[in-house]
């Protein structure tokens, strides 16, 4: 399989600290790939300088073998609405709006009018198990549910890659287990590689690889074969 997302010695410093000291890192296609690591470790920050949200000091980071860490704001803003889905620990979703609409807004943001965002939105509910939530509001969702109404969001503009920042971390183990394996199995269905922060072994064993980063340096490297 093709590589999807790359970073090349990657380095970020904070005043002294190193977050990243010369991070190598490839992604493939329909990859799911597990970041852990103690707090601190520079796991965050790699997830983060990887979606372009956080800029090198050096090295470089490349989608589908096009340099994007040297891109200007305007064009990196546009590639992460268009081309990278996004998933937080709490979901972040906007709480006055219905879950479709929740979903549609990166649709609506590139321009797609409301209605037929809404439709294309509404097609992800029955698949990510939403049927006759679409009209719910976040504070109706539980929390497991409003993690699915975020992945929806996240695969709507049928991304390259899905970034997950501690997405179970808010939730109880057995919600945690059903969200991981519906992010993981739905990325993979759609074509998108996963990239995936989290403090959770039994989450991380979920994904394709696992990746240990301990102050700043690639500390060991899994591979999990998953059905």
């Amino acid at each position: 399989m093709s590589i999807v997302l790359a970073g090349y010695g990657l380095l970020k410093k904070y005043g002294s600290t190193a977050a990243l000291a010369g991070v190598d890192v490839e992604v493939h296609e329909r990859d799911s790939l597990a970041i852990m690591g103690p707090s601190g470790s520079g796991k965050s920050t790699l997830l983060h300088t990887l979606a372009g949200i956080v800029r090198p000091d050096d090295g470089q980071v490349l989608l589908r073998g096009e340099r994007i860490d040297n891109l200007g704001e305007n064009k990196l803003s546009a590639l992460r609405r268009k081309r990278f889905g996004f998933v937080f620990q709490s979901g972040q979703l906007l709480p006055e709006l219905p879950a479709e609409e929740n979903v549609a807004l990166p649709l609506m943001l590139e321009g797609m009018p409301r209605k037929e965002a809404v439709a294309q939105a509404r097609r992800w509910f029955a698949p990510l198990g939403l049927d006759g939530l679409e009209l719910r509001r976040p504070g109706q969702l539980s929390g497991g549910q409003a993690q699915r109404v975020a992945t929806a969001r996240a695969l709507a503009t049928e991304p390259d890659v899905v970034f997950a920042d501690e997405p179970t971390g808010a939730l109880d183990q057995r919600t945690s287990t059903e969200v991981v394996q519906l992010l993981t199995s739905a990325t993979r269905e759609t074509g998108a590689a996963l990239v995936m922060v989290t403090h959770d072994a039994d989450v991380a064993a979920h994904c394709d690889r696992i990746l240990q980063v301990r102050d700043g340096h690639i500390g060991g490297h899994s591979q999990y074969t998953v059905a």
